[in-house]
């Protein structure tokens, strides 16, 4: 909600207060934050997980329009928006001019806008960092306290002549015409002849004590790319659109713009979402055809042609599980495609159980028939209790509730439906495929690749098998302690919730001192922009000699380079437009500026990274304001790592308890970009009204105010339209200024008129005085706050700074009433990992539940589950060796683990009963069992591998982390469980159903 200029104070008693109580009774909400500033309140509503959002949509709108009758009548305007994916734009484009005036740039913005918004699947347009036009009538005091006119009857006059009243309809015979009454102002020239006082038998007209020109508004989102001056205009998708389609046809509207745009002026498209997806989709297609590859090479120990069988299950599982994720409503997105990638590794595991069992079949003398069937028989059993297994690890991430469900989502679901896909064609098409592709062999033995597998499995793992089951207590202990060891490691890695954007790009806060002018906070951001300007790419700094159909693009060289910048997007007064669905843009004030800045395409995170620290070094120098660069996060939107929420409702108070934690986060090493936002109060001017003189000169005090009102900020009259120009301006009656602000010496020259018309001096009846006031007022669920926030250094992780905060928080001395949470990282992780516990449990009561029907026995279900511990080893080790934190994602891969693992043990074990039942002895069965199934289990261990080596090569902060766990875990489990779990299965020796 926008109000004339007033204190934050003011603001809520006002507004801020009537709006949380009657919103507040709205049901199933989550939490509410308002924020009273200077002429804004802005009110942020979270209604909980899974309700509908249109009908809540729906219900706030309605209860803001039953509450504003309850409101000040001056209200600017009040918007309600609804946030979701579909509010990102998918285009971020500038038109710009150093010499075109502020009319012609928004004509040309808004001819573009009305040509994107045609586009089919385009949900809107909208245009920034031009102010409008207006009718300023600055009034003539002197002649007007001379004529005896008072305000009132000036602002009332307008606002009569310009009121349109419909003349109804008149019957002429058979036929009704309809009466066009002659109100509303068409053009300036009217507005100066309107009609103000006819007292006294003389006529005076609003030109005869006013001056009337068209003029800008003042100026509130001032917007640059690259240094040069420009408006922007961005578009917006519809949920469910193709982007490639809906970015297509925007193109093809901004071409059809371009041809007619004046020769002062510029198109540039800064930001293109369709572009970004495009070369994402290309580097997934890229990472996918290496992991095919790889997934063939593992494939090399079972032949030519048993490999080609393995390879056509391939598209087949993935055409079957894109079909069954399309049907149950989900995108190809990022996320589902890192999915497929990791069922990629996963996928052709029931296929090479099936085809090496059938081809173990076959080099025994059997006929290709009667392998097939025979094969699929032994085997198909415990693959389905292996696929069984796999999807219970991935199926309980689809319900982990919140916004880290809704995004993580899309990756389990086209795992589970792809590798279910898999275990119908490993079970029907791979056996009929493998029965007329594959053939009869006549070395039992296999190729040479298969030869020297078993070679090497018979030299070393026979060996060492045998081994351990010599010494098997030995052999458990030493495995105990390995573990131990791992776990002790595990320590030294940190907790970060989500990771951070692969993108390159990032953006810069700029936070001037409260109450500072727009003119101040633009200077910081050119000396911010003058700094940037150093770094931008060769490619770049050319633009005007380029011809206006070349965009320009700049890739980067690799070899060590340093980021180099291609746009930065400076914007003064107001956030950048929403290009990330986890940022929301900053509302108007004049003390704010945000940078966004792109880097060239291919620029490696740590790269960014580099360049982010330089910055923060560099700008830290420019006075004035805080300046603080950011990489974008994943996840839910956190207003910092580091955040200390403190209750309370005394302002006073709040400051000094603000100032403890302050304190404690500076001494926490690791800590930057400390911000307490109430720990100064700036100065406002207040007009204090001798009520008592104003009444004895007969002055209401309601005059009093409307004249401040008008003298400063102006007061708006209505507006008028005008066909010729295809605008609307509004009529804002002022008095004469010094430029585009008033000062404080136009307070000396005002006048008020009592009730018999007579001028009387503003300062006969009121006397302006300077008073401390706060920069805003927060409100948490309806309660007073102040958030004390702080980012973290690079090498630092948030969760240690948290836990040595909280120590110090439990010392800290609260007075009754007044509390604080720890909010930021902390509080966003209990959120998004509130249902991770149950999931966990869900997980390992479905895999007991599945081992126990196959095996019928709970001693061999422990021997499976055995196998999960081994696989920690490899994923914490791995984790230490490419630096990254735990994170979700993490989590995400180490539960996926469960059930890869569990797979693999599944075949042993199974293998070992059947020996059994045979008539072999315990050991001789754990033997063969081990060294015959060590092969299938190792290739299907080394695709998976494969799938996943192209994700964690692109050391993506948010799912190569989860491949490297992945591959860590494949890689010790298939080492120590082939020990281990024999092992085991000597030890507690199930009983053979």
């Amino acid at each position: 909600m926008f109000t004339p200029e007033q204190a934050p104070a003011e603001i809520e008693r006002k507004i801020t207060d009537k709006v949380e109580a009657r919103l507040g009774a709205l049901e199933n909400i989550d939490r509410m934050n308002s924020y009273s500033g200077n002429g804004v309140m802005t009110m942020i509503i979270e209604f909980k997980h899974g309700e509908d959002q249109d009908k809540k949509f729906e219900e706030v709108v309605r209860e803001i329009n039953g509450v504003r009758a309850d409101l000040p009548a001056d209200l600017y305007r009040i918007d309600v928006q609804k946030f979701s994916a579909s509010d990102v734009a998918i285009l971020q484009s500038a038109i710009i001019s150093e010499t075109a005036p502020w009319s012609a740039l928004r004509k040309q913005a808004e001819r573009l806008e009305g040509q994107i918004e045609k586009v089919p699947g385009v949900k809107g347009a909208d245009t920034y960092g031009y102010p409008k036009r207006e009718v300023r009538v600055d009034l003539n005091l002197a002649k007007m306290a001379t004529e005896g006119i008072p305000v009132g009857r000036v602002l009332g006059a307008l606002q009569s002549e310009n009121v349109s009243i419909p003349g109804g309809s008149v019957q002429l015979g058979d036929q009704l015409f309809y009466v066009e009454s002659s109100g509303d102002y068409e053009n300036i020239d009217e507005i100066r002849n309107t009609l103000v006082n006819t007292l006294s038998g003389k006529t005076v007209y609003l030109k005869d004590i006013a001056e009337l020109r068209l003029d800008y508004e003042e100026p509130r989102h001032l917007t640059r790319v690259n240094g040069h001056r420009c408006v922007l205009v961005t578009a917006k998708m519809k949920d469910g659109e193709n982007i490639f389609n809906v970015g297509a046809g925007v193109q093809s509207a901004v071409d059809v713009f371009c041809k007619k745009l004046p020769a002062n002026m510029d198109y540039q498209k800064v930001f293109d979402q369709n572009d970004s997806v495009r070369k994402r989709l290309t580097r997934f297609a890229k990472d996918f055809s290496i992991a095919i590859l790889l997934v063939l090479l593992t494939l090399l120990p079972l032949g030519g042609r048993a490999a080609l069988v393995v390879m056509i299950s391939i598209p087949l599982s993935i055409a079957i599980g894109l079909f069954a994720l399309d049907k149950l409503g989900y995108s190809l997105n990022q996320l589902s495609i890192v999915g497929l990638i990791i069922a990629l590794g996963i996928l052709v595991d029931d296929s090479i159980v099936v085809v090496e069992n059938i081809e173990r079949w076959l080099r025994e003398g059997y006929k290709r028939q009667d392998a097939a069937i025979l094969a699929t028989k032994q085997i198909g059993l415990a693959v389905v209790g292996c696929t069984a297994t796999l999807i219970l690890a991935f199926l309980p991430l689809v319900f982990l509730p919140e916004a880290s469900g809704d995004f993580i989502r899309s990756l389990p679901m086209a795992v589970v439906t792809t590798v279910l896909a898999s275990l119908f064609v490993s079970l029907t098409i791979v056996p009929f495929l493998g029965s007329r592709l594959l053939k009869e062999h006549t070395d039992p033995r296999g190729n040479i690749f298969l030869r020297g597998l078993k070679w090497a499995i018979s030299n070393t793992y026979a060996r060492l098998l045998h081994v351990a089951l010599a010494y098997p207590r030995w052999s458990m202990v030493i495995t105990a302690v390995i573990f131990a060891a791992v776990l002790s490691f595990a320590v030294r890695t940190c907790f970060a919730v989500f990771p951070a954007s692969d993108r390159p790009m990032f953006y810069i806060d700029i936070e001037a001192a409260p109450g500072t002018h727009l003119t101040a906070t633009d200077r910081i951001c050119t000396a911010v922009d003058s700094i940037l300007k150093t770094y931008v790419a060769p490619e770049f700094r050319q633009l005007a000699s380029l011809p206006d159909s070349v965009q320009p693009v700049s890739i980067y060289p690799g070899d060590g380079a340093p980021a180099r910048i291609t746009w930065y997007t400076t914007n003064v007064g107001r956030g950048n437009p929403r290009i990330y669905y986890n940022v929301i843009p900053r509302n108007e004030s004049d003390a704010y500026g945000q940078v966004f800045v792109q880097l060239q395409e291919k620029t490696p995170p740590p790269v960014k990274m580099e360049l982010i620290e330089t910055l923060r070094q560099q700008l830290s120098s420019i006075p004035g304001a805080k300046i603080n660069v950011k990489n974008f996060e994943q996840g839910p939107p956190i207003a910092a790592p580091i955040a200390i929420r403190i209750a309370g409702e005394n302002l006073d108070t709040l400051r000094s308890l603000a100032g403890q934690v302050e304190r404690m986060i500076l001494a926490k090493e690791g800590t930057r970009f400390v911000d307490n936002p109430i720990a100064t109060i700036k100065t406002d001017l207040a007009v204090q009204i001798n009520k008592e003189k104003a009444a004895a000169m007969g002055i209401p005090v309601v005059d009093i105010d409307r004249m401040i009102r008008l003298a400063i900020a102006g007061m708006n009259a209505g507006s008028f339209s005008s066909d010729e120009a295809d605008q609307t301006y509004n009529i804002i009656v002022s008095v004469p200024k010094d430029g585009a602000y008033a000062n404080l010496e136009v307070l000396n020259k005002l006048y008020i008129n009592n009730a018999n018309g007579a001028a009387v001096p503003l300062n006969q009846v009121a006397e302006v005085q300077f008073k401390p006031s706060p920069n805003t007022i927060s409100h948490y669920d309806k309660d007073r706050y102040t958030l004390v926030s702080a980012f973290v250094k690079n090498g630092y992780f948030a969760e240690s700074i948290n836990s040595a905060l909280k120590t110090d928080l439990a010392t800290m001395r609260m007075p009754d009433g007044y509390r604080y949470t720890v909010a930021g990282e902390e509080e966003s992780k209990q959120r998004s990992f509130g249902g991770m516990g149950t999931i966990i449990l869900i997980t390992i009561f479905g895999l007991l539940a599945v081992l126990i029907l196959e095996f019928k026995t709970f001693r061999s279900t422990v021997i499976v589950l055995s196998v999960i511990p081994l696989g920690i080893i490899g994923a914490v080790l791995m984790l230490l060796a490419t630096g990254y934190p735990f994170s979700f994602t993490v989590v995400v891969g180490l539960i996926a683990l469960m059930g890869i693992e569990v797979k693999n043990s599944i075949l042993l074990v199974d293998f070992t009963n059947q020996l059994r039942k045979e008539g072999r002895g315990l050991d001789e069965a754990i033997q063969e069992a081990g060294e015959i199934r060590f092969v299938p289990i190792l290739l299907t261990s080394l695709t998976a591998i494969g799938g996943l080596t192209p994700l964690a090569i692109e050391e993506n902060p948010l799912y190569s982390p989860l491949a490297y766990v992945l591959i860590g875990g494949l890689i010790s489990s298939t080492l120590l469980s082939r020990i281990v779990t024999p092992v085991l299965y000597k030890l507690l020796a199930p009983r053979v159903v």
